[in-house]
């Protein structure tokens, strides 16, 4: 296993990054990464700030002969999503990523790698430390939390930027430029219950499990239509008891708000007398499944085990009213744009349900860059869970980031494409919650563009990055440093 990333080229580039990759940040505990920002850009002597939602603000002087050119922001959040594979010993806010060179790719061993926006936090620091490339003014600004409702971006203030231009380095797919991105909504679930007791006698234990599923970005990858295994888990649970009874006792499906779940468990009570019955249930649910998810998921793995018997359950009146309602609740790609052909304009992703003993909750979280329809969403799935008796509080919407298909720097970096590669780079959107959006707020007339290099999986421990795209996307970036607009 080759772990020598800094031997890649850019060289600069796979140095900050292999850096990054020994400090443990993932949202909310990322006081060393910024700690380490604030540090570099001090030995390179250069100003440096933290405001008050923890965004970490650099400042370059243009290099000179670029005094004329439009000042630069260039922008990545510090934060990376932890998620690691069932059977990983991995603790993210101690432990390094275990990066290293898989052919054309660096990835991890069982966990994220944190490419999502690690590569875009290294190319920023390896433009603040060179000393070859030419550039206008440089503000560099590394975003606090954005992969756990991006505040950093809502907490910045105006006035604190002086740039003319952002560059969001936030992108997945070299060769492409983004231009736009959807808004985000969350929507919080409980179900309170009062705890019953379990059977003392004719019942058995079971501890459902689904795993195996790919999972991925709940945004960018929600056109692949690949499985939930918090639908998959109730929609099980639902088929049976339509057969015979099943107890619900406990749940824990899913974890981050922005990733696809990829496995659930749920505990029940089965009639004993109806055991092998239940499980040739479960069996035939996996081959309709498994013939369902053909050409999407090739790993799907539900079983039931026994298990020993847990002295509570959830309430059955509620339990009844819970699988119902996951059952009914939207998931997934719900529609396309109708004015850029391949962009999902609406979706939502049922990340979370979980119990603890007293009360049941879910998370959800849609995306649209069409603000009415986000909210039309919001209200039904509001109206599924309340119709069920559960408490939905929708928060942390923020809207989407307008195109403007006649931006300078887009003119000027498509230029500068054709100049490197000899072909046009596509312009398209985004469904995800880019900062974009959030940050024109404070600041209406910033020309801004987000693009990155190849990075597959993000948000799940098949994360990669295509090695040769990272070169590709760094040549780009300084091209267009050098060829910004004047003033």
């Amino acid at each position: 296993m080759n772990k020598n990333l800094a031997a890649l080229a850019p060289q600069l580039v796979w140095k900050h990054f292999q850096d990054l990759c020994q400090i443990p940040h993932p949202s909310f505990h990322e006081e060393a990464i910024r700690a380490h920002i604030i540090a570099f850009a001090k030995e390179q002597g250069l100003e440096v700030m933290e405001d008050e939602a923890h965004n970490v603000l650099v400042r370059k002087p243009a290099t000179e002969g670029m005094e004329d050119r439009k000042g630069i922001v260039l922008q990545a959040h510090v934060d990376m999503v932890p998620q690691k594979n069932g059977d990983k010993v991995f603790d993210f806010e101690k432990d390094a990523i275990e990066a290293y060179i898989d052919g054309d790719w660096v990835t991890a061993n069982g966990t994220t790698l944190g490419s999502d926006n690690g590569i875009g936090v290294a190319s920023i620091m390896a433009v603040l430390e060179s000393k070859d490339i030419k550039h206008g003014a440089i503000e560099a600004l590394f975003t606090a939390t954005e992969e756990s409702g991006m505040h950093g971006a809502f907490g910045l203030k105006g006035g604190l930027l002086k740039g003319d231009v952002l560059l969001n380095l936030d992108s997945e797919t070299e060769g492409e430029l983004y231009v736009g991105c959807a808004g985000g909504l969350d929507a919080s679930i409980n179900f309170d219950y009062k705890a019953e007791a379990t059977p003392a006698e004719g019942y058995r234990a079971a501890e459902i499990t689904i795993k195996g599923l790919k999972g991925g970005h709940s945004g960018i990858e929600i056109i692949l239509q690949r499985a939930n295994a918090n639908k998959l888990m109730f929609r099980l649970i639902n088929a049976v008891k339509k057969q015979q009874e099943l107890l619900l006792c406990s749940v824990d499906g899913g974890g981050l708000r922005n990733a696809i779940p990829r496995e659930a468990k749920a505990t029940v009570m089965v009639e004993a007398a109806k055991w092998d019955e239940f499980q040739k249930a479960v069996a035939d649910f996996t081959d309709m499944v498994v013939a369902e998810f053909s050409g999407i998921e090739d790993s799907i793995l539900i079983k039931a085990e026994e298990v020993a018997a847990p002295a509570e359950m959830i309430e059955k009146a509620v339990a009844e009213k819970l699988v119902k309602a996951v059952v009914a609740c939207p998931d997934g790609m719900q529609s396309m744009s109708q004015s850029m052909k391949g962009l999902v304009q609406t979706s939502t992703n049922l990340a979370r349900i979980v119990s603890d003993g007293a009360t049941v909750k879910l998370h959800c979280l849609l995306r649209s860059s069409v603000n009415s329809e986000k909210a039309d969403l919001g209200d039904a799935i509001s109206s599924v869970f309340e119709l069920a008796g559960a408490d939905v509080t929708l928060s942390g919407g923020y809207d989407g980031w307008k195109p403007n298909m006649a931006s300078p720097i887009l003119k000027a970096m498509t230029e500068s494409y054709e100049a490197l590669y000899g072909v046009t780079p596509r312009v398209v959107g985004i469904h995800a919650g880019l900062e974009c959006g959030i940050i024109g707020g404070p600041y209406p007339n910033l020309d801004m563009i987000s693009f990155g290099p190849t990075i597959c999986y993000p948000h799940s421990p098949d994360e990669k990055v295509e090695i040769a795209s990272v070169a590709k996307f760094w040549d780009f970036l300084c091209h267009t440093l050098g060829n910004a607009p004047r003033k």
